[in-house]
This record gives structure tokens, C-alpha cells and sequence, in this order.
């Protein structure tokens, strides 16, 4: 289905897909795939805890994770979800600081694992990885200084368009009414990725729905709008 992500990938495709072991050859990625192993997680398990020790890379083969932070005051703020293909952990790789965020399975999943201490001689082996690297890191403190910047400057119904418009490129189908993310959302959890209430998501789907712009139907958003709904996200403030 378009838009969708792939119901699982192999080990050492995951590998080859990832930006930061691009440019390795088939003899350095064979090596590399040498040195993982895989972990299974049930629905709702943990992978890591904000502040846990982070010494290790996942990859997801199968299932999909949550990436997310909570506040002093409970609410949650969801960095992004991480489907078949994708990576997380980069960073403690390099530095085995405390994690940045916590991470759950939304669905059983399977994950590739690569540790620190196996990863920085292959690193120190192969200074064109370093490099990829760097500029990975780069382009994550870009995409976090554009979260903090939606937060404060965006108003609440430019940054749900932003977000539901963003969900709708990666899990898409074009339907005869729309275009339906095949991503079944609470309302809860599409305020914590923007940063509100539950109540307020509430509010501004019924407006667009009164206005034709998108239909919610059994946890499924359709938008029925989207060039309206992508003007909104790019030039709609408070």
C-alpha cells in the first residue's frame, strides 16, 4: 500500500539502508552485520527509559516504536515513530551518555542491536563512517531546533496541519474521499505529538470536519483538503 512502511526487512538489508553505513562496500557491511544480534519486545515493552545507560543502535526489522519524552507533569511529547528500516540510538554510540527519550513498542517487534563497545573499532577502522555520521547528528539537532521553533511560534491549528500532513506522506492511501493515514491515532496521542491537549485536538478536528477538510472515522483521519490543509501548515500563526 503506498505511503505504507514494508511489513518487515532483513538484517542486512536494514544495514545497507541506513544512511550512516552507505558508503561501506559488501565486504565492510558484511563485517559490520557480523558484530549485531536481535531482540525481540512485546506490545507495550520498553526498549530504554529517558536516563537509562545508552550503549547500543536498534534497528527496526519488524513492528514499530514509539520515541517519546514526558514532563514533570505527566504529559508526553512524542519525538516521532520508528517503522521497519528505521534506526535509533545513533548517539550512544559515541557517547554512552543517559538516554535522551524513552522508546516502546507500539506492536511486537524485532530489532537489530549493535553495541559501543563492538562499534567504535569497526569506527576507528573506517573513518568515512565517522564522518556519515556527523552529519546524521547534524541533521537531527536541525529537525529538534524546528520542533522547538513549531512550539513556540506555530499556533495549534498550523502545527496539527504540519503533523497530520507529514503523517499522511509517510502512511498515505489515496482513498476516494481523501487521502487516509493508515495509522490508527487517538486523539490523545495526536496531542502529545504536537504538544496540547486531547480537548484541544478535539476541537480543531471537528472544525476541519464542519469545513470538509478532513473525516475521522474509527481512529482513521482522512484529509479531504490536503492542499488547504499544507497552506495552513506553512503560513497559518497565531
Amino acid at each position: 500500500m503506498p505511503g505504507q512502511a514494508p511489513h518487515r526487512v532483513e538484517r542486512r538489508r536494514l544495514l545497507s539502508h541506513v544512511s550512516l553505513f552507505s558508503l561501506l562496500d559488501e565486504a565492510d557491511l558484511d563485517e559490520l552485520l557480523k558484530l549485531t544480534t536481535t531482540r525481540r519486545l512485546g506490545e507495550g515493552e520498553i526498549l530504554f527509559r529517558k536516563g537509562d545507560p545508552g550503549r547500543q543502535l536498534y534497528g527496526v526489522l519488524e513492528g514499530r516504536l514509539k520515541i517519546y519524552s514526558s514532563g514533570a507533569d505527566g504529559r508526553e511529547v512524542v519525538f516521532g515513530l520508528s517503522d521497519p528500516g528505521d534506526v535509533t540510538g545513533e548517539i550512544a554510540l559515541l557517547d554512552s551518555e543517559p538516554r535522551s527519550a524513552t522508546v516502546v513498542a507500539l506492536e511486537p517487534t524485532e530489532l537489530l542491536m549493535l553495541d559501543r563497545r563492538d562499534f567504535l573499532p569497526f569506527l576507528q577502522r573506517h573513518p568515512s563512517v565517522a564522518i556519515r555520521l556527523a552529519e546524521i547528528l547534524a541533521e537531527r539537532l536541525r529537525r529538534l531546533s524546528e520542533l522547538a521553533e513549531d512550539s513556540v511560534l506555530l499556533a495549534l491549528r498550523a502545527r496539527l496541519a504540519k503533523k497530520l500532513v507529514a503523517l499522511a506522506r509517510s502512511y498515505g492511501r489515496e482513498t476516494g474521499e481523501g487521502t487516509r493515514i493508515e495509522l490508527k491515532l487517538s486523539q490523545q496521542a495526536l496531542g502529545d505529538m504536537v504538544g496540547t491537549s486531547r480537548e484541544s485536538i478535539n476541537k480543531q478536528l471537528r472544525a476541519w470536519t464542519q469545513q470538509g477538510l478532513v473525516k475521522s472515522q474509527r481512529g482513521f483521519i482522512t484529509l479531504c483538503g490536503p492542499s488547504e490543509l499544507e497552506s495552513l501548515a506553512r503560513f497559518a500563526f497565531d
